[in-house]
């Protein structure tokens, strides 16, 4: 009985290794499970009597479980069980239109089957947690599938498209990549009208059937694609670019400021450059101002000119106490 339990335990561990998104070789499963190369071969024949699809590479001389009709057992650790319970909980949140439904029936389904030590885990946790709503506009998950859809298959994507001053336009663009910055879906993708990479808010995007043709993909606008779409997004779009030191690392400005905002960019241990953009100087004025640390500005001139009238009017609105109305000298 204790060979059999052992045999068992072996086959779930093996399971759950091939369900791992890489090539195991025989020699790399007979340690990691402490048997020789013959047991790991009798062990993938029992699978495969069991239905699932392990697939022999050729290449690699190695097993990897493939897609089939069968769907195996989820088999998560401790902290993966736990990292996917609370992924769930954060999807049934709403930050994607549509799933809240889905990840609540699958949170239901996985919370039962938990054992009581990590039921304690994630409840302790999610008690301690207090979730902010984003206050972004939520997107439909069919349009980020039908998206990654084309993106796979290099065809090019036909979509209505609302800018950000309320303007409809119609685009085509053969799309690289989606990019998540934490609040936003944005689509990086070569413009056909324009001839050149753009970004896109998915949230204001509508695909339009059919899609466009196939095309061979482009090499990258740049290799960092999340700083291009945080600059492109930051600062190329507005009337007014600006750059500011501020007096802080990159790592506490990173954590303070969104990637939306601007892009930082490190100086040294106690300073970081700030690019950041918007069509209002007061906007930039009050946001810079808020972030509640020293900072300076390099450009643009109006922005500096702007923060000294308003470093004027800020000044003089505050009366020293002899100044007031109704103070000793005003008095007859």
């Amino acid at each position: 009985m204790r060979g059999v339990l052992e045999t068992s335990a072996r086959l779930l561990e093996l399971l759950s290794l091939l369900q791992t998104p890489r090539v195991w070789t025989g020699a790399d499963l007979a340690e990691r499970l402490g048997v020789d190369a013959r047991t790991i071969r009798r062990d993938i024949d029992k699978l495969r009597n069991l239905g699932y699809p392990v697939h022999a590479v050729a290449g690699a001389a190695g097993y990897r479980l493939g897609a089939g009709t069968k769907l195996p057992p989820l088999l998560l650790n401790d902290d993966e069980a736990v990292a996917v319970v609370l992924g769930l909980r954060t999807a049934a949140g709403g930050t994607i239109t549509g799933i809240e439904e889905s990840s609540l029936r699958a949170l239901t389904k996985l919370e039962q089957i938990l054992p009581p030590r990590l039921r304690h885990r994630v409840s302790a946790l999610q008690a301690a947690t207090v979730s902010m709503p984003a206050g972004t506009p939520a997107v439909d998950p069919d349009v980020l599938t039908t998206i990654a859809a084309v993106i796979r298959d290099h065809e090019q994507l036909r979509f209505d498209y609302r800018t950000h001053d309320g303007t409809e336009i119609r685009r085509a663009a053969e799309p690289h990549r989606l990019v998540h910055t934490g609040r936003h879906w944005y689509l990086v993708g070569w413009d056909v009208e324009k001839n050149d990479w753009r970004t896109y808010r998915v949230d204001r995007l509508r695909p339009r059937i059919p899609n466009g043709p196939r095309f061979t993909p482009r090499e990258a606008p740049e290799v960092d694609l999340t700083g291009w779409v945080s600059r492109g997004v930051s600062t190329a779009p507005y009337r007014y670019q600006a750059r500011i030191t501020l007096e802080v690392s990159a790592a506490v400005a990173v954590d303070r400021i969104p990637p939306t905002v601007g892009v930082i960019e490190a100086i040294d241990e106690g300073h970081c450059l700030l690019h950041t953009g918007s069509n209002s100087l007061d906007e930039i004025a009050v946001y810079t101002g808020l972030f509640g640390f020293g900072f300076r500005v390099h450009e643009p001139p109006e922005l500096i000119d702007h923060l000294r009238a308003l470093a004027h009017r800020v000044t003089a609105a505050i009366a020293p106490p002899d100044d007031a109305p109704g103070s000793a000298e005003h008095t007859s």
